[in-house]
């Protein structure tokens, strides 16, 4: 219900106080109506910073409606020395979107923005700099230029990042500041924060990509780094990166590259040029080494894999290139489940992936042929989806599942979609054209679509025949015959074309009817589109050089009529042609060669994939998308032919941060890891194994050296408690990361080292056994998991020896992956009886329960508001989606006892698997600013069948706005969303009559809110009223004198903030709501949602 109408009944009532309107997302205050801007100015010129406060958020939010809000610069700039630092914050908000349209009238505020660079308050002073740097008035370069050098330096690593934003624009206002801003760009490049380094790598590529001796020496710091930085950063700097490493290492694929290549430079010579081809190849492949790959490359390569596990699409998209761009050839496969897992998301997503997809398959094909059912169409995805998996699946059709694929386009040529079935007959065509073994296959296929309903898709199919044709044509005459009795019944001008092409180019083989199919286009010559005209003109010259007893008049009619027409180009053509073919006086020498010009032999067409030619654009920038150059791009550098000096990557540790004797008492330990693996690997052509040389393993010990050192001084700080047992988990730990990041080594010393390791843990844990092979294919096939989830639950493994465990059988039998579809028919199998937590009980009791009714005298003190109703249950998981868990929530109204500034949140767990579902915890919860969580205890253990029960605490902060968590298991993590309802924020307060009008009486004016209503006939009772009122909100009970009027009274359970509802009832079904609230949003959504409740 809008509250327009009410804002304008109660004009006339005010008591001389300024009408301020209502809520910013009613529209009310959106009009173009001059008296609201005035009421607002008349806000901002006030002396009390409430009342700026709530203009400047209207005025926000008008801004965020897209509405124009800068008629009010006056009056903000105004505001922006105020003193309260909530007003300046919005103030500058506002002054960064409208600095550049009024640069006049900010330019005055120049000395209150100076003043703000030197403030206590960090986002004060990153404020102030952002909006000095939108002022885009030449004049102020200089000043812009001192802020930009100071907020560099600055303590605060946020206002570090905003100088980092400001580079770019002031490059942008002035070119010639590029020098001093290389300097800023290379003192913030030795930032050691993760907030600053994404910012200030995309200021290096906007002001001087060209710059790459600045990367060198902290090339190492940012891909150790990367993982911590935020996901756009990532994106920014793994381009950057992939840039870099092309100019710095060696092609990891160049011998493969060599020995691919040389074949065929020999394919079509002589036995002679063969022979002489081996003696150079002999001669030029052992000058070249054999290769081995630079430890930095190889660190560049660790550090981002685990980021194709990111949430992130631009970011698994970014590391998707770099591995394409630089890894070797046995290494790229990892990206493929990555980008398959990309393809669940958005159409636009799903877009973008596959327009990649189809470029990398052409050059890779065996790297997604495992995930060709992932390429299938969906009846709902959009055409230009269906049109790009057509392409990969074209690119990666082969003789071994050309059957299924050509199974597919059958289904796919009955869709309703006809854009959609021209491409599948395209895609039938170019299958056809690479693989012989089904092209006639194929073209019988297609012929027998020529008696297709639709004449579109008769139209395609008859200009891919063609290009078939092209191929044998002798041996598919009567296909021809068959497509010239279609001329009369096909009208797209394509297809029109190409049968008349094909009867011209093969008039030979159908020398019968080609005369009689002349004959008819020259009835029709003048009605045809240009395109077909042109295709007549040359099957009349073609006939009169091969047949001209029977065509010679014909010939001569069609020419006459093309030499009147419209279109010049038929004239042109129709004037060449008469010229070459007819013999006259004035003709030349070429008529003797006519029929060599156009009677010659073609070469058949070659179906080639529209993505061929895009690979010379880095893979995921818009040039790739758009296959041109799009403004901004740079290009990827080739390879260089000799490697670069590597030492210009060290860097020189300081004596103070060296290593510690502690630390080099574990690099003794772990020596023998690395020496056993450097004296059996050896350099091989191919870098296809991970396993680390000799000088790869020195160079990256040397090179980690800083690393080492800082984490040094964060150990020590924590060494005094625990520290054997610190000691013995790290090195489990760093076994098991190891391990993980060394799958792929010799089978010598990943054996040796892993089968020993492994066999130290499991006595340990006094777990079953099992080989180090075994737990690596493992843990490679759950691709859900990510590596610290992994690290961190087999570190508590260590911790959880007093869980009741299943014998080492039945686990083994219970690992198979549950099946969503069959999730209903779970037989619950026979399990030893263990005793239940005490929060955890039986589904048959549970059912029990919930029967029970529970009068108000049995609820306890703080439960006590009278007819409650039914307490509203919302679902958090769904079974299917958390394969056997699920997971609903309700708000129990009931003080959070750890803390009272907390909302209660009371989670039901139920476990509809035939598996135990182990440690079910709360794990990184994302929330937004000034917002806490406080998770559920642990439960170990949820039996098949069984249901928890777990309260938990959120401070929401009075907002409504959605607490975000991670849910995990022993095996998943979900990605949860706690949203409250605003009647849920509140807890109910006791309040004798006069109190509430006291209260009432401070929280007029703008915290008022009226509306008026109409009771539908289901709440004309008291009793409906109240408890359809204490449905929607906790609210406590107000006692009234009269009748018709109720009261109610709750406080925020976060800021406390009062809010006192009255409802006032008069006849016919008529009443007014009022809110009073400290709070403006909070007053303004509890109207709303009471006026839906009571008009419902």
């Amino acid at each position: 219900m809008s509250s327009g109408p009410a804002y304008n009944d109660e004009k006339g009532s005010s008591l001389g106080e300024p009408e301020y309107g209502h809520d910013p997302a009613s529209g009310g205050i959106f009009s173009s109506d001059y008296k609201r801007h005035d009421d607002l100015k008349e806000m901002l010129d006030s002396n009390k910073d409430s009342l700026k406060l709530e203009a400047m958020k209207r005025i926000v939010a008008m801004i965020a409606r897209g509405k124009n809000a800068s008629e009010l610069f006056p009056s903000v700039v105004k505001n922006v020395a105020c003193k309260n630092i909530e007003v300046k914050k919005l103030v500058y908000v506002y002054l960064v979107r409208y600095a550049e349209e009024q640069q006049d009238l900010a330019l005055l505020s120049i000395s209150t923005f100076q003043r703000g660079l030197k403030d206590p308050n960090q986002l004060i002073r990153a404020g102030a700099l952002r909006v000095l740097s939108s002022i885009r008035v030449t004049i102020i370069v200089p000043i812009m230029m001192l802020a930009i050098k100071e907020a560099a330096s600055d303590m605060s690593p946020y206002v570090r990042k905003t100088a980092a934003h400001a580079i770019p624009k002031l490059y942008s206002l002035d070119l010639d500041q590029k020098d001093q801003l290389i300097e800023v760009i290379e003192k913030l490049l030795a930032d050691k924060t993760t907030l600053v380094a994404g910012s200030v790598v995309m200021a290096f590529e906007e002001v001087c990509p060209e710059r790459i001796d600045l990367i060198h020496k902290n090339y190492r710091k940012l891909c150790n780094l990367l993982i911590d930085v935020e996901e756009w950063g990532q994106v920014v700097i793994i381009n950057m990166l992939t840039r870099y490493a092309r100019t710095q290492f060696l092609n990891p694929n160049h011998n493969e590259i060599l020995l691919e290549e040389n074949p065929e430079k020999g394919f079509y010579g002589t036995d002679e040029e063969d022979s002489k081809q081996e003696e150079a190849d002999a001669v030029v492949l052992p000058k070249r080494k054999p290769y081995v790959m630079d430890p930095d490359h190889r660190l560049l390569l660790r550090n981002t894999k685990p980021l194709l596990q990111s949430r992130n699409a631009a970011v698994v998209m970014a590391v998707a290139q770099l591995y394409f761009h630089l890894a070797p050839k046995a290494e790229v496969g990892v990206i493929a489940k990555a980008l398959v897992r990309l393809l669940r998301s958005h159409s636009e997503v799903q877009f973008v992936v596959l327009q990649n997809v189809a470029s990398m398959s052409i050059k890779r094909r065996g790297m997604f042929e495992p995930h060709l059912k992932s390429f299938y169409i969906r009846s709902t995805d959009p055409t230009q989806i269906k049109v790009l998996k057509l392409e990969v699946l074209t690119n990666l059709a082969s003789e071994t599942n050309i059957a299924t694929i050509l199974r597919e386009f059958q289904t796919y040529i009955k869709s309703q979609d006809k854009d959609f079935v021209a491409a599948t007959i395209q895609a039938i065509g170019r299958c056809a054209t690479n693989i012989d073994e089904v092209r006639d296959t194929c073209l019988n296929g297609l012929v027998q679509l020529l008696s297709n309903r639709d004449e579109l898709v008769v139209a395609e199919s008859v200009v891919v025949i063609k290009k078939l044709l092209q191929m044998q044509p002798a041996q598919h005459s009567d296909i021809i015959r068959h497509m010239a009795k279609l001329i009369d019944n096909i009208m797209v001008p394509m297809a029109r074309a190409s049968i008349l092409w094909l009867i011209g180019e093969y008039c030979e083989h159908v020398p019968k009817i080609a005369p009689d199919v002349l004959r008819k286009m020259a009835k029709s010559f003048t009605s045809e589109v240009d395109i077909v005209k042109l295709q007549i003109i040359n099957l009349a010259a073609k006939l009169y050089l091969t047949n001209s007893r029977q065509t010679k008049l014909l010939t001569q009619y069609v020419l006459n009529l093309a030499k009147y027409d419209q279109n010049y180009d038929i004239r042109d053509r129709a004037r060449f042609i008469r010229q070459l073919i007819v013999p006259t006086e004035k003709s030349g020498v070429l008529n003797k060669y006519a029929k060599k010009l156009f009677l010659a032999q073609k070469p058949p067409p070659v179906l080639e994939s529209s993505f061929k030619d895009r690979d010379h654009f880095q893979l995921g920038s818009l040039s790739h998308l758009l296959n041109s150059k799009a403004s901004g791009y740079q290009e990827l550098p080739d390879w260089p032919e000799a490697a670069p000096d590597p030492s210009v990557r060290n860097v020189e540790v300081p004596e103070w941060t060296k290593p510690s004797s502690r630390e080099k008492r574990k690099e003794k330990v772990e020596k023998p890891f690395y020496s056993e693996s450097e004296g059996e690997s050896e350099p091989t052509e191919s870098a296809d194994s991970e396993s680390p040389t000799t000088s790869e393993s020195e160079e990256s010990a040397g090179g980690m050296e800083s690393e080492s050192a800082s984490e040094s001084e964060e150990e020590e700080s924590e060494e005094e408690e625990g520290k054997s047992e610190r000691q013995k988990k790290k090195k489990k730990k760093k076994g098991q990361k190891e391990k993980s990041k060394h799958g792929d080594e010799s089978e010598d010393s990943g054996q040796s080292e892993g089968g020993d390791k492994e066999k130290k843990r499991n006595e340990e844990e006094s777990s079953s056994s099992s080989p180090s092979s075994s737990e690596e294919s493992s843990s490679e096939n759950s691709s859900s998991e990510s590596e610290e989830n992994s690290d961190s639950d087999l570190g508590k493994k260590h911790k959880r020896k007093s869980v009741a465990k299943l014998p080492s059988g039945s686990l083994k039998a219970k690992k198979k992956e549950i099946s969503l579809l069959d999730l209903d028919d779970f037989s619950g199998p026979s399990v030893p009886p263990t005793t239940p937590s005490p929060n955890t009980f039986s589904k048959s009791l549970n059912l029990d329960l919930q029967g029970l009714t529970l009068s108000n005298s049995n609820l306890p003190s703080e439960m006590s508001s009278p007819s409650l109703g039914r307490v509203k249950t919302y679902e958090l998981l769904h079974r299917l989606t958390g394969e056997g868990l699920s997971v609903r929530y309700h708000f129990n109204r009931r003080p959070f006892s750890p803390d009272q500034a907390m909302v209660s949140v009371q989670m039901q767990f139920t476990n509809n698997s035939d598996m135990d579902i182990r440690h079910l915890h709360v794990n990184e919860p994302k929330l937004h600013s000034g917002m806490r969580m406080q998770g559920f205890k642990e439960i170990d253990v949820l039996q098949p069948g069984d249901v928890a029960s777990e309260a938990m605490g959120i401070d929401f902060c009075d907002s409504t706005q959605a607490a975000n968590f991670q849910l995990c298991s022993q095996t998943r993590q979900f990605y949860m969303s706690i949203q409250p309802p605003v009647g849920e924020l509140m807890m109910p307060i006791f309040m004798t009559e006069n109190s509430f009008k006291k209260e009432q009486g401070k929280l007029m004016g703008m915290n008022e809110i009226n509306e008026k209503l109409t009771l539908t006939e289901q709440c004309r009772s008291d009793q409906a009223v109240v408890q359809r009122v204490l449905s929607t909100a906790n609210l406590g009970r107000v006692p009234c004198g009269q009748s018709d009027e109720y009261r109610f009274a709750a406080r925020t359970v976060s800021g406390g903030a009062l809010v006192l509802i009255t409802l006032v009832t008069k006849d016919n079904s008529a009443a007014q709501l009022t809110v009073n609230c400290e709070k403006m949003v909070i007053g303004t959504m509890m109207a709303k949602e009471i006026v839906e409740t009571l008009t419902q």
